[in-house]
């Protein structure tokens, strides 16, 4: 699921008309994916209890997004953590790509977490939730995304603050960047896209589609589904003047790498 999707996509499940193959293939592919979670969950809290390192959430991500048929490639140079990765976004596979290609942390909408197993899923990755749309909070807003730089060594944020059809670019919201104004120390900045290529228009979840439609049509392809993870050069000078400036110069580098 997005990590900014509409909370009110999510409360109102439907069944999608499918092909009796892609049911078969849903069923198949889910099956794994509740296999795969039996299998990290046990895991990830024995490596809590020995204190041991924790890889198990990117592990786990990265299995479903195989698991679904994403197959993730990367193009240029990730910037050395700690990084804020400023990133369009497409699908929930965004997320599954993200963790396999960084172990990426993400800045997620607060209606996720009403949802007991997704908040659960969500916090063992480290998500940070925050309320978009409360501007009154905006202060502890920023003070959560500070906290989650701090905490984590890699932290994706989606300023589109919702899903685009994966050919263009919407909207960047500059008060989603306002954590990074100014950045934290030894922090870098770097614009990543995520090109589905040909693919883009038939998983992204845009409009009025609904959450469960958009997981169940992904999971009934036929076929694999290429993903790159562009990195694009970090952002600096002018570009980190202020949030705005940090906005636009994302912006226009994500929508320039885009059309090539």
């Amino acid at each position: 699921m997005p990590v900014s999707a509409d909370p009110a996509a999510i409360a109102q499940p439907t069944v999608p008309r499918l092909p009796a193959l892609s049911w078969a293939r849903v069923v198949i592919r889910l099956s794994a994916m509740v296999g795969w979670l039996l299998m990290c969950v046990p895991t990830y809290y024995a490596a809590r209890l020995l204190r041991l390192p924790i890889h198990v959430p990117r592990m786990f991500l990265a299995g479903i997004g195989r698991i679904a048929g994403a197959r993730i490639a990367t193009k240029g140079s990730p910037a050395p953590a700690p990084v804020a990765l400023i990133a369009n976004h497409v699908s929930w596979l965004d997320i599954p790509a993200l963790a396999r290609a960084r172990g990426a942390a993400f800045i997620a909408h607060d209606g996720l977490s009403a949802h007991p197993v997704l908040r659960w899923l969500c916090e063992m990755n480290g998500t940070t939730f925050i309320a978009r749309h409360d501007r009154a909070g905006v202060a502890g807003q920023v003070d959560q995304m500070r906290a989650a730089l701090a905490t984590h060594p890699v932290v994706t944020l989606f300023p589109e603050g919702t899903t685009s059809d994966g050919r263009g670019l919407l909207p960047f919201k500059s008060s989603l960047l306002s954590a990074l104004d100014p950045a934290p120390a030894g922090t870098t900045i770097q614009p990543v896209l995520l090109n589905y290529g040909p693919g883009s228009a038939e998983v992204a979840w845009v409009g009025t589609e609904h959450g469960v439609h958009n997981f169940l049509k992904i999971l009934g392809r036929a076929g694999r589904l290429p993903i790159v993870v562009h990195y694009l050069p970090p952002l600096e000078g002018s570009s980190l003047a202020s949030r705005k400036a940090m906005t636009a110069a994302a912006q226009a580098a994500l929508g320039a790498a885009l059309a090539r």
